[in-house]
This record gives C-alpha cells, sequence and structure tokens, in this order.
C-alpha cells in the first residue's frame, strides 16, 4: 500500500482509503516555469505507482495561466496528460483525493504532497527532455534540484549506458525479476514514493551478477514508474 507524508501533518497517510476506489491527484501551479514541471512530474509517478498497484487514478492540472506552455512542456518530459481543472466537475465514486503543490504553495484542504523548487531557472539550450527527467528525479522531492551541465551530464551518461545496457541484456533469455528485487523495488516506491531509493537499487542490479534476463526485466518493470524508456533502443546494433 503506497503511504506518502501529508505535508501539512508532516504523518504519512494512505494514498488509497478504499481497494480500488478512485483516487484523484491534482496538480497545483501558478505558471509555466521549470518548477512548476517538477510539480508535474512527482503527479506523475504518483499517478504511475497508483496505476501499478492497481488503482484507477483521476489526473487533473490547476493552474492560472500559461496551461499550453504546461501542458506541452509536461509532454515533452514524457508527463502523461492531466486534464484542466476547470473542465471538470467532482469525481464519481472519489475515496481520497491527493494534491501536489509546490513548497508553500496554496491548494484545498485534503492530503498534500509538496515538491521543492528547481534552482536553475533555465535549462541549457536543446537538453534533451528525458535527460532533464532523470536528472529532476535524483534529488528527494523535498529537496531543491539543481539542472547544472554536471548534473545534466552525468544524468546523459546514465541515461544512455541504461538504455545500452538494456538492449544488450534483452538478447538474452528472459528471466522474471528476482523476488528480493522486485520487493526493493515496490518498498521504495510504496515508502512516500521514494524515487532515488529505486535508482539507487537499478545501479545495484547493474553491477550485479543477476542473468542479462532477469536485469532487462528489472528495468522494464521499474520503468513503467520513471517512465524514462529505458527499452527505447531494443533492436538496435551492438
Amino acid at each position: 500500500m503506497l503511504r506518502i507524508t501529508d505535508a501539512r501533518t508532516g504523518l504519512p497517510v494512505d494514498a488509497v482509503l478504499a481497494r480500488r476506489g478512485l483516487t484523484r491527484v491534482e496538480a497545483h501551479v501558478r505558471g509555466y516555469d521549470i518548477s512548476a514541471l517538477r510539480v508535474l512530474l512527482v503527479a506523475d509517478l504518483l499517478v504511475r505507482a497508483l496505476e501499478i498497484g492497481g488503482t484507477p487514478v483521476w489526473a487533473l492540472l490547476t493552474g492560472d495561466r500559461e496551461q499550453a506552455e504546461l501542458h506541452a512542456g509536461a509532454a515533452a518530459l514524457g508527463i502523461r496528460p492531466f486534464e484542466d481543472r476547470r473542465d471538470v466537475g467532482p469525481g464519481w465514486g472519489e475515496s481520497q483525493v491527493v494534491h501536489v503543490v509546490g513548497e508553500g504553495g496554496a491548494a484545498p484542504d485534503g492530503v498534500r504532497v509538496a515538491v521543492a523548487p528547481v534552482e536553475t531557472p533555465d535549462l541549457p539550450e536543446g537538453a534533451d527532455p528525458a535527460v532533464v527527467r532523470l536528472a529532476l528525479l535524483v534529488a528527494p522531492r523535498s529537496t531543491p534540484a539543481r539542472l547544472d551541465e554536471a548534473i545534466l551530464g552525468e544524468a546523459h551518461g546514465t541515461l544512455g549506458r541504461w538504455r545500452r545496457a538494456v538492449a544488450a541484456w534483452a538478447r538474452h533469455p528472459s528471466r522474471p525479476v528476482p523476488d528480493k528485487v522486485r520487493g526493493r523495488l515496490r518498498t521504495a516506491w510504496e515508502d512516500d514514493l521514494d524515487v532515488p531509493e529505486v535508482l539507487r537499487v537499478l545501479r545495484w542490479v547493474e553491477e550485479s551478477d543477476l542473468p542479462e534476463g532477469a536485469r532487462f526485466e528489472t528495468y522494464a518493470h521499474a520503468d513503467r514508474l520513471l517512465g524514462l524508456d529505458l527499452t527505447r533502443d531494443l533492436g538496435s546494433p551492438a
């Protein structure tokens, strides 16, 4: 069961109150900037984690301005579409509402997930959106993020290495994700959406002596949450 820290109280709460009950995830941003996109990214991760656990989710975006820019920027980062809040009414059968908001941002009463800002005002021109997504996943959401050249360079190297490895592992017979590894991944993302720990598990798997087929399936499984398109290079020349 996914549990997250409610920013209002500092206490962990269940993200799902009723089995298979609809959970509404509502992202609150004032306008378009990279910090707003980080809020949407955390909301996207929350939606993905809930769906992996079998929970139906309704994802909404509340913003006062620059909606088109927000939607376009989110799509570039691989964030799945959110409905605009002003265009919809209350959800039928909702059992839980979770608000994802920037630190210090306003949101209606309810469970609140706070996201620290991005301290880098502008991205380097031509930055790969998938690299930006990974760079934003590395730091805990409660910690301000930076997207300077060093951090983006490290993310670029990691993403390329993982995609090449996944493509190579895919050439070997498939093996199931080991129960211990699957448990570590699930424990991480169900424990307050601890994505940095998910990344640490993948680094351990990369360096382990697990069969290549098991490493492939592990990365494909984790990518359901991460959304990094780690299987993109399947079938490419060795």
